[in-house]
């Protein structure tokens, strides 16, 4: 479902990654580890999007993001390093608002069950500027994600700021998406265990040759 080829990145006049090659199958998840530094972030914006390779290209199902616009972002989650959560609305407008711009059916009883299922029942109310830790934004920007239809999921080091409970969830909640026949990749600096049934890895090593396995 997702393939990339020969994909190469850099960050002013420093190559942060080149000859990158893999492909994913529905079901399985990547991990993509290596030091700080090594274009771990770069590399899963480029994935969705956000970014454009040096060299390379990235293919879902085939066809080049690039040529597929909305159709690739339509089957597409991401969470990155910032939670992106509107402080100016409530835990359960910004999953209701988020499940909108993604076409995803739009109701409260949805938004609410993504969030209990993330222990924020008490805090879906409540301006996220004013009272949510940290940890909790992070948790109403999961849920956007979690719950969603899309069948390619890249989160950016999801489990950040949370405690070991919400880290077990979450963990279930992505391989369950796995287990259903979706890819999922992310970078996590934490040994978490999922249950799924294919488990990859991707090493950026910096000047090292990237390692697929």
């Amino acid at each position: 479902m997702l393939a990339v080829s020969q994909l190469a990145a850099a960050r002013g006049d420093r190559t942060l990654f080149s000859g990158v090659n893999f492909t994913l199958a529905a079901g399985e998840l990547l991990e993509v580890v290596g030091a700080n530094g090594s274009g771990k972030t770069t590399l899963l914006r480029v994935l969705c999007g956000l970014m454009q390779p040096v060299e390379g290209e990235v293919r879902w199902n085939g066809e080049n993001i690039r040529a597929l616009h909305e159709d690739f972002h339509s089957d597409l989650a991401y969470v990155g390093h910032l939670n992106g959560v509107k402080d100016d609305l409530t835990p359960l407008e910004n999953v209701a608002f988020a499940r909108a711009l993604s076409a995803e059916p739009r109701t409260a009883a949805t938004a609410a069950q993504a969030l209990s299922a993330l222990g924020l029942t008490k805090q879906q109310q409540r301006l996220p500027s004013k009272v949510l830790s940290q940890g909790q934004k992070r948790r109403v920007a999961l849920a956007r994600a979690l719950f969603s239809r899309a069948k390619l999921w890249i989160f950016d080091e999801p489990f950040a700021a949370l405690d070991v409970a919400a880290v077990g969830l979450v963990a279930e909640r992505m391989s369950t998406h796995a287990r259903a026949g979706g890819v999922l990749v992310l970078s996590s600096h934490q040994e978490v265990a999922f249950d799924v049934v294919q488990r990859r890895q991707l090493r950026l090593g910096g000047s090292s040759a990237p390692t697929f396995n």
